[in-house]
């Protein structure tokens, strides 16, 4: 499986407010990344976001029931981990791609299965399941292939 780091893969290291668009300018055994691009989203907690009551329902009887809070955060992430799935959908329609490794925590990495076309999880070589989104490029190009390995 390491040899699917090859010269030209693109790696996306993200989670729900950040991501990493990363391009292997190096082998397969030496990987030499490149940031292609850096996306970032500010996405307060939920209670700053809002600060509404949940409401409440009531069936046909006297039963008074409380309804679920709006995850506002949660949303917004889901909301940008679905941006940069059209992202990548769109650079992979340029041709400027043809094989991915995605690093997302479960839940990004969740949407981001949801999010990309097949023709695209088609070509995932690999998902990590881990937030990476804080190391530099220099660790990256350690911590990854080891995944591969």
């Amino acid at each position: 499986m390491l040899n699917a780091l090859k010269n030209g893969t693109w790696i996306l290291v993200a989670d729900g407010a950040r991501a990493l668009l990363i391009r292997n300018e190096g082998s397969a055994t030496k990987p030499r990344f490149a940031l292609i691009r850096r996306y970032d989203q500010e996405n307060p907690a939920t209670r700053e976001q809002g600060t509404d009551r949940p409401g409440r329902t009531n069936d046909s009887t006297t039963h008074k029931s409380a309804m679920e809070n709006t995850d506002w955060h949660q949303i917004a992430e889901d909301r940008f981990v679905h941006e940069i799935a059209q992202i990548l959908s769109t650079a992979f329609h340029r041709h400027e791609y043809d094989s991915l490794i995605i690093a997302a925590p479960p839940t990004a990495l969740g949407e981001m299965r949801k999010s990309l076309p097949d023709q695209i999880r088609d070509r995932v070589l690999t998902e990590i399941n881990k937030d990476l989104t804080h190391m530099p490029l220099q660790e990256l190009e350690e911590v990854i292939p080891k995944h591969l390995a």
